[in-house]
């Protein structure tokens, strides 16, 4: 079958079926095993194209997190921040946060990742920050046993006659995530913010 036509057809049983038959379904791996049989014997072209739709609803399967040094870490902290502020927050307050917040993210990672390093457990940035309303920043979970230590948050504050500010903190799994460990504030208007990832 011809690599277009079988995207096409992927697509529209995606679109057909609202994700419910994704590409990752069995239907999908042997109709690949046939064709690969096929192109055996033919010559091997770099021009394949992958597509892909994750349904976060219907997947069952938890991402494998691949495990990572202390500046893996530190580095992929930082992107999913900015991946979760998305276009509209990140060029607002993202100067404020690489100057106030984020070196205390970096602290409590350093301290953590060292602390883990000693017990000879091997950590992971485990999760896409969460959209809308949500708090999720990233979490970093120990890799071997996938139990989470640490969870980073963002959370939106109407603060009376003030406005809204962005208050970051994180939860350890010490306590069971109860108690707010405070990074920081960053102001954002009187205006109501856009959701995350936006």
């Amino acid at each position: 079958m011809k690599k277009w036509l079988q995207q096409l057809m992927v697509i529209s049983v995606a679109f057909v079926t609202f994700g419910v038959i994704s590409p990752s379904h069995e239907i999908w791996a042997a109709l690949q095993q046939k064709e690969d049989i096929k192109e055996a014997g033919e010559a091997q072209h770099d021009t394949r194209y992958g597509v892909q739709f994750d349904s976060p609803f219907l997947s069952d399967r938890a991402e494998q997190p691949r495990i990572a040094t202390e500046e893996d870490l530190i580095s992929g902290a930082r992107d999913l921040a900015f991946v979760k502020f998305g276009s509209k927050i990140g060029p607002a307050i993202g100067n404020e946060f690489d100057e106030v917040i984020f070196p205390q993210i970096e602290q409590v990672i350093r301290e953590t990742y060292g602390e883990q390093f000693q017990m000879d457990r091997k950590l992971a940035i485990s999760e896409q920050p969460s959209g809308g309303h949500a708090e999720k920043i990233f979490n970093i979970k120990d890799a071997e046993t996938d139990k989470n230590l640490l969870l980073f948050h963002v959370r939106t504050e109407k603060r009376p006659q003030d406005g809204y500010y962005f208050n970051f903190h994180y939860h350890e799994a010490a306590d069971d995530y109860e108690t707010h460990y405070a990074l920081g504030d960053v102001y954002w208007s009187k205006n109501t913010p856009p959701k995350w990832l936006s």
